[in-house]
């Protein structure tokens, strides 16, 4: 009879970390917890939405023919929807974002990701759960303020391809400046204080060429307006839309884009990871 095996089984081999099968779900799950979270706030949800709704329909219809005699020499209510509809799309982003910020800091001065911590779910669900989430909305923003601005007359002439790195960009500068959002929010003491610290997101895009062209600024603010992460994203998105010259703003929009989310994600992992105790 021949001697028994000592090989050990499949069974007692080491146990697999979890699958990226499991991470999926588990974002999943913190994704769909957020949504319902949002929905059970509708007051913060719509003042996300329709924020920049108002400040469009405030900067054609009050500010337009006034800011339109800069650009074309004569009040054009119509060319200055053209010009101001990219910058309210990359505004409604940075805004957008804010609730993000919000939301996190909420989640940890409550205490419920001290209970998350506890249980068998991955530790990075709970943060991909939140940008995802965040993005949606962004994108639900987006979506809403281009519907309104079509609606009174704005007219690209893109094309399809255009569309799409139009979407693509909005896309990247969302998820940039959601992965910052969490961070504020994880490094907020309290969500009145993550508000405070993100306003920055919300105020950039004034401070660019969202409203007027940099070129109408004074030199030594000039500068700053032009190379600040916002002016390339507004050009960048101005110049697929109608058509204009996009020249370095496009390489200058994808780097900061791509820089902006893997510094995100680098500071929000490690506040998340750093700081079991709030």
């Amino acid at each position: 009879m021949s001697a028994p095996s000592l090989s050990p089984s499949p069974a007692a081999s080491p146990s697999p970390s979890p699958s990226l099968r499991l991470t999926v779900r588990d974002s999943a799950t913190m994704l769909r917890r957020n949504l319902l979270h949002a929905r059970r706030y509708p007051s913060l949800t719509l003042n996300v939405l329709l924020t920049p709704v108002v400040l469009l329909l405030l900067f054609v219809y009050v500010l337009g023919d006034t800011l339109s005699a800069g650009l074309a020499g004569h009040p054009d209510r119509g060319q200055y929807l053209a010009y101001v509809v990219p910058g309210i799309l990359m505004l409604t982003v940075g805004g957008a974002s804010l609730g993000t910020a919000v939301s996190v800091c909420t989640d940890m001065t409550e205490g419920i990701i001290a209970r998350f911590r506890t249980m068998a779910i991955s530790r990075g669900a709970v943060l991909f759960g939140h940008v995802a989430g965040g993005v949606l909305q962004v994108m639900i923003s987006v979506v809403l303020v281009t519907g309104v601005a079509l609606a009174i007359g704005f007219r690209p002439d893109a094309t399809p391809v255009e569309w799409l790195a139009a979407l693509g960009l909005a896309v990247l500068v969302s998820l940039a400046l959601t992965w910052l959002a969490v961070g504020i929010g994880l490094s907020s003491p309290t969500p009145e204080g993550a508000s405070n610290v993100g306003l920055p997101l919300l105020m950039l895009p004034f401070l660019g060429s969202a409203f007027v062209p940099v070129d109408s600024m004074p030199g030594w603010f000039r500068w700053f307006a032009e190379y600040q992460p916002f002016t390339p994203f507004i050009e960048t998105l101005r110049g697929l839309l109608l058509g204009s010259a996009i020249g370095k703003d496009g390489w200058l929009a994808l780097g900061w884009g791509v820089a902006l989310v893997v510094l995100g994600q680098l500071w929000s992992t490690a506040l998340f990871t750093r700081d079991p105790s709030r």
